[in-house]
């Protein structure tokens, strides 16, 4: 049976036995993040902003924090459409440990805020969990 997370005005289901940590921020029940860790060490986080943050400049500064931890990283501008939403973003790919990871990062905007998705897994993780960040970003959109 999945878990749910509900906070900052979003909820969302996740595996059993994955792990979560809350970092909800003290400005407000509407602003934070909450991230979900694999047993593997991959991991999903979804974060919630003001509705004035615009989606591209959230992506792009995503990118720019994995640039500053990994140094040399290969991006790829990415657009989906997920649960009947449109969300922005990019697919990074860079050497973590000397193994391949990938990281994506998807924005949108809704009447109440802006959200952003990161999810990040060594590349073979990746490729299995796909359909786990996936189920987990359907849940999560569709309770918006």
């Amino acid at each position: 049976m999945p878990h749910q997370f509900k906070g900052m005005g979003i909820s969302f289901l996740y595996p059993d036995n994955w792990v979560l940590e809350d970092e909800q921020e003290s400005k407000g029940d509407e602003e934070g993040s909450a991230t979900v860790f694999s047993p593997t060490g991959a991991f999903l986080s979804v974060s919630v902003y003001p509705l004035a943050m615009d989606p591209f400049d959230l992506a792009e500064q995503a990118v720019e924090g994995i640039r500053e931890e990994y140094g040399d990283v290969d991006v790829e501008v990415a657009e989906d459409r997920v649960a009947g939403r449109d969300l922005v973003g990019y697919d990074v790919n860079f050497f973590c440990m000397d193994l391949t990871s990938t990281a994506k990062v998807r924005c949108l905007r809704t009447r109440k805020a802006t959200y952003a998705v990161f999810c990040q897994a060594e590349d073979t993780d990746f490729e299995r969990l796909a359909a786990v960040f996936q189920a987990i970003t359907v849940s999560l959109l569709g309770n918006l």
